[in-house]
């Protein structure tokens, strides 16, 4: 299942503003008994983080073993990273537990820096985030 948001962004090219239209895409399977997230494009204040916690949320109840796959998620704010912390506390009181993925440098630099990444189990492919879930 694909889900697709829309988000507007100002780009300020030599004469004028132009509105560019931004999006986040989100995809969900399942291997096993965990349901991996994938998330493409930008995820940033609006109903970017609005779509992604509706998603997982919706997931929780029936499979609270969650993995966000953020291979090609190319720009995360701090709404995102907002919203990772709520998707992270809801999966724990639903009795879950919500892993990230394939970060790439920009995105794990900036969970670094604001000290997130300590919060998270974070791998380096869905498979071993897959495999941690196993008993």
């Amino acid at each position: 299942m694909a889900l697709v948001a829309p988000f507007l962004c100002p780009a300020a090219p030599k004469r004028g503003i132009v509105s560019i239209v931004v999006r986040l895409k989100i995809s969900t399977r399942q291997i096993d008994s965990v349901i991996i997230v994938d998330c493409y494009g930008h995820l940033v204040f609006g109903e970017e983080t609005t779509l992604l916690r509706e998603q997982v949320k919706g997931l929780l109840p029936t499979s609270p073993h969650i993995v966000l796959n953020l291979r090609d998620l190319t720009f995360m704010d701090s709404s995102g990273m907002g919203a990772l912390i709520e998707l992270f506390t809801s999966a724990q009181k639903s009795g879950g537990c919500v892993k990230l993925a394939n970060m790439s440098k920009h995105i794990r630099d900036a969970l670094t820096i604001t000290k997130l990444i300590l919060v998270f189990e974070v791998f380096p492919d869905e498979h071993a985030a897959v495999a941690s879930f196993r008993p």
